[in-house]
């Protein structure tokens, strides 16, 4: 698995064989230890007795045991026996490993400081460690317990897990996009928000498990509320009296309904309720369910079959391009050779959620272009394209039904509404009162599709209704562009300041005109990468973004009740190295920071002076330095500046985008852009010569 994540893995082997190709290996290779990911469940079926002959063979390996409580991979079910955090401890320290630990997600399940006469350590320990067993001759244990995701959405809703009455949300003006949450947390609901100052970071409130990892991304943008409600939209009641009842045809020898989505979003709950709603109404039906890796937000895929008889259906799969309908619940899914080879351009009709959900590859890309286009071509290209339908599905259940977990069951309502599902009102309510999960909202989720394909004018109003005012649309031309950078700045620092920053792109403006006449992107660049500079996110200007209006209206128009409000902060005056991380600590702060931050905002004119007392660390004057050293850049590119290098100044232009974040997250982005920086001046016509003298 973490060799298909681009994760630098290797040495690859069975389950139950993990680590035994590194016995043979080691001594002929310069690598003195290696690391071995081992779940719970493997190592009860077989994967001690590869422990054993490591140990037995005294190589340097870390055996990781993953211990999440079940069988997550294929539905969460208990292990074949019976298994405890105690006993794996007990039994590595009898077999004889060198060193033992336990990292945990939450300290309390344990009431000493060991369990079995292992230390026990909250997980953030992890990669201290590591450091340390790395250095440890012989055969070592890290027991991670920690129970996945899939399995606590599942116990959550059966309520047999712990529900913290608390949320976590992101300030996106504070945001700098760097994705250390992401790279924190491996989460994928830690979602990509496109915005005029580029692309930030928010939490779907639907999907997050509550793990709270994300909170250790080093950033002030993120906030945690305790006692708060997700708003509910108040228009989220449907009328249907004007909403015609469709044409249904009998599903006749066999019509077959392929069903796509992502893990943990109920796209199984839909393939079994179109099956029991046709044995209710005395149709054949058969189902037949991949979920594979579904709990790493990977592709959910289920056939379902409909026929008058059971002699009808000789198989429980579609066979290639025999698909009558695709319900792509997640349109990267349906976009997928699986998918597409079940499509017919003469006869499978589509319904595609036009919202694309983060797919886990934007965990480690943090500028992940996701193909909106490409993918919708590719859709249409493979299907009947007049009956082939794009919905924001996702953004009509998150405004009008306050959770985007409302959105597959709105699609199947879309699709039965248009004829596309062969059976008959009544046997799907029927279905859903038996399914007796949330029976009350599936309903008004299917309604609400019903009426998005009758009326979907009535719907979006409805949406733009429950959202609120519209966000500020992105800046659609480079002069929209540059204004607005311009009023930003002025409230950054004054009018000066912006004045600066307009004199300096209008001399770039100029210059690629003269070099290339209707060219504007070195210009782009520059506005982009000077305005990030010089609106560095020091104490004065998050003050400002947490105060001016914006996160106050954010919240408020996310959250209700009586909630009590902190903000995650690692304030430089006082921090002090995290053990665990070797990061400054971060600290919690009530709602009094509010006032806090107010005051800030007003000292901006402290900025950049001898009376700037947070302007003193190097971080601070790192980020003063940029702005000069990048007007100079600019200087050098525009007296160079030709229609055969206007790419590359662009390029060179555009570097100062990437180095983003806060404390050693933006430190470590900033020597990675030096080094590319480098690179690329060295193209720079005339840089050898000026380098040589």
């Amino acid at each position: 698995m973490s060799m298909w994540m681009d994760r630098e893995t290797g040495n690859f082997t069975q389950m139950g064989g993990e680590g035994v190709p590194w016995i043979g290996e080691a001594p002929f290779v310069d690598e003195p230890h290696i690391f071995a990911n081992l779940g719970d469940g493997t190592y009860f079926h077989s994967g001690s007795l590869a422990v054993r002959q490591s140990i037995a063979a005294g190589v340097n390996i870390t055996y990781k045991i993953l211990y999440n409580d079940a069988v997550a991979m294929t539905g969460g079910q208990q292990h074949d026996g019976d298994i405890s955090v105690g006993q794996i401890a007990a039994q590595m320290l009898a077999e004889g490993a060198k060193k033992v630990v336990v990292l945990t997600e939450d300290m309390s399940r344990y009431e000493g400081e060991t369990v079995s006469g292992v230390p026990v350590k909250d997980r953030d320990y992890l990669p201290a460690i590591q450091n340390e067993f790395r250095e440890t001759k012989g055969t070592t244990v890290i027991i991670y317990d920690q129970t996945c995701a899939a399995e606590k959405r599942r116990r959550r809703k059966k309520g047999k897990f712990p529900d913290p009455d608390r949320r976590v949300f992101i300030n996106t003006a504070v945001c700098e996009g760097c994705g250390d949450c992401s790279v924190q947390s491996n989460c994928v609901s830690v979602e990509p928000v496109d915005t005029e100052f580029g692309r930030k970071r928010r939490i779907n409130q639907s999907s997050c498990n509550k793990d709270f990892s994300c909170l250790k991304g080093f950033c002030p943008s993120f906030v945690t509320v305790e006692g708060a409600q997700i708003k509910k939209a108040k228009s989220a009641d449907v009328d249907l009296s004007d909403v015609p009842q469709p044409v249904l045809n009998a599903p006749g020898h066999g019509y077959n309904i392929f069903v796509t989505g992502i893990g943990g979003t109920g796209v199984l709950t839909i393939s079994a309720l179109l099956g029991m709603a046709a044995h209710l109404e005395g149709k054949a039906s058969t189902t037949a369910d991949m979920a594979g890796l579904a709990q790493k937000g990977g592709a959910v895929y289920s056939h379902v079959r409909l026929a008058d008889r059971n002699d009808q259906l000789l198989s429980p799969r579609i066979i290639a391009g025999s698909a009558d309908l695709v319900l792509a619940f997640d349109a990267v899914v349906a976009a997928d050779k699986a998918a597409q080879n079940l499509m017919l351009p003469n006869r499978t009709a589509v319904v595609a959620n036009a919202n694309i959900s983060p797919v886990s590859d934007f965990v480690r890309d943090r500028d992940l272009d996701f193909q909106h286009a490409a993918i919708e071509r590719a859709i249409r290209k493979a299907a009947n394209p007049n009956a082939t339908t794009f919905v924001k599905a996702d953004e009509i259940a998150t405004a009008l039904l306050g959770d985007a977990i409302g959105t597959n069951m709105l699609m199947l309502g879309y699709a039965w509404q248009q004829g596309l599902v062969p059976l008959a009102l009544a046997s799907i309510d029927a279905a859903i009162d038996l399914n007796a999960v949330a029976v009350p909202f599936n309903k008004r989720a299917f309604a609400l599709g019903r009426l998005l394909a009758h009326r979907p004018d009535k719907v979006m109003a409805m949406v733009e209704d429950a959202k609120g005012p519209a966000p500020e649309p992105l800046s659609e031309t480079l002069d929209d562009l540059i204004a607005r950078r311009v009023k930003d700045l002025t409230a950054y620092q004054n009018a000066a300041y912006a004045d600066r920053y307009a004199a300096r792109i209008a001399a770039v403006r100029a210059a690629e005109q003269a070099a290339n006449p209707g060219s504007e992107c070195l210009t782009q660049a520059a506005a982009r990468s000077l305005y990030k500079l010089m609106a560095y996110k020091d104490e004065y200007e998050v003050g400002r973004l947490y105060t001016d209006g914006r996160f106050a209206a954010a919240i408020g128009q996310q959250f209700g009740g009586d909630y009590k409000m902190k903000v995650q902060l690692s304030p430089p005056l006082f921090a002090r190295p995290d053990p665990r991380t070797g990061r400054p600590k971060k600290y919690e702060f009530g709602a009094w920071i509010i006032p806090m931050f107010k005051v800030l905002a007003k000292l901006k004119g402290l900025r950049g002076t001898p009376f700037d007392i947070f302007g003193y660390s190097q971080e601070r004057r790192d980020e003063r330095a940029a702005i000069p050293a990048f007007e100079a850049d600019l200087d050098r590119l525009i007296a160079g500046l030709r229609a055969d290098n206007v790419a590359l100044a662009t390029s060179i232009a555009s570097l100062p985008l990437d180095v983003r974040g806060y404390g050693p997250v933006k430190e470590d982005a900033a020597k990675k852009v030096a080094a590319r920086a480098a690179a690329l001046w060295a193209k720079w016509p005339g840089e050898a010569l000026r380098q040589a003298a």
